[in-house]
């Protein structure tokens, strides 16, 4: 067998152990492995159809968790809603043909390059303008997502994908969850965001509502990031994150601290020695003022305090 048969064979085995017995998978030729994680697989691929170059992701044993069943269902309805230039496009889901065979699901994706994450670990000479466009693309994503009331919460560089033409889109909605009318929504017991871009009031569950002001945190601690190639508040746990945060922003106002509900969290803060803000072009020099004073109302302390996606 000549060596380009024996790639081309092989090539098609792998097409079938990905795609099992689902009738659209002809549609699709795999490209490459580009990810893996406990969900399951997501390759790269062409549609035959357009042309067009895709992201299919392949969640196996999909009711195997009951949690994670609904946490994929959650993803797929918002998104299939949420249609806008920077949130990721889904494309195509692939069902079995029969319920009896439901085990397996596949969600076809518009293909990004990489992800923001990747974008600052590779380039430590990323502009001024690059930080515009960047923060400009997220606060109009977030600006989209909050006028449907919808809540993300799990906002960090890993879920917000990149092209080489530094076009960003949001993704990752398996967390995210909607308010219905424009009260606080009461705080989500199962919420489980990376530590580092968690909102202070959803330390330890601290403020017993909360408001998409969580998202906001969010952005600026990513904006933070761009600017230093750094995560601003890389906390070990959650009293060292607090730390973190009051040693930056000073400690937060009795004011502030009297409306925390939980109270290990309000004895800890009103017992931390005082501690002054630190002056932001101190702490950036490098960066923009107008930059600079915008991150500073992303990162209040009390989330009343920060202002909308759409105030900017």
């Amino acid at each position: 067998m000549q060596p380009d048969q024996h790639q081309q064979r092989r090539k098609g085995s792998s097409e079938m152990d990905f795609f099992s017995e689902y009738g659209d998978a002809n549609r699709y030729k795999i490209q490459e492995v580009i990810g893996k994680g406990s969900y399951g697989v997501v390759c790269s691929a062409i549609d035959q159809h357009t042309g067009d170059k895709v992201a299919i992701k392949k969640i196996h044993n999909i009711f195997e968790h009951l949690s994670d069943a609904a946490r994929i269902l959650r993803e797929i309805k918002l998104l299939r809603l949420l249609r806008h230039p920077d949130i990721v496009e889904i494309r195509h889901i692939m069902l079995p043909p029969s319920r009896r065979d439901f085990k397996d699901i596949y969600v076809v994706f518009e293909l990004m390059d990489t992800d923001l994450h990747q974008v600052i670990k590779a380039n430590d000479d990323l502009t001024k303008e690059h930080h515009q466009f960047f923060l400009y693309q997220m606060l109009r994503a977030l600006k989209y997502i909050h006028t449907a009331n919808v809540y993300h919460r799990d906002l960090k560089p890993k879920n917000i994908l990149a092209n080489a033409n530094c076009k960003l889109k949001i993704c990752d909605f398996g967390l995210a969850r909607v308010a219905f009318n424009d009260t606080p929504t009461t705080v989500f017991q199962d919420y489980v965001a990376t530590r580092w871009y968690r909102a202070p009031e959803l330390c330890g569950s601290f403020f017993t509502k909360y408001s998409p002001a969580i998202d906001i945190w969010s952005i600026g601690c990513i904006f933070a990031e761009i600017l230093t190639g750094k995560p601003l508040f890389p906390g070990k746990n959650v009293v060292h994150q607090l730390d973190l945060m009051t040693d930056l922003l000073g400690t937060p106002s009795l004011d502030t601290v009297s409306r925390i509900r939980n109270e290990k969290a309000r004895r800890y803060l009103s017992s931390m020695r005082k501690k002054q803000p630190v002056c932001f072009s101190e702490r950036f020099p490098k960066a923009d003022p107008a930059a600079l004073k915008l991150m500073q109302r992303l990162l209040a302390f009390d989330p009343k305090d920060r202002p909308t996606a759409e105030e900017r």
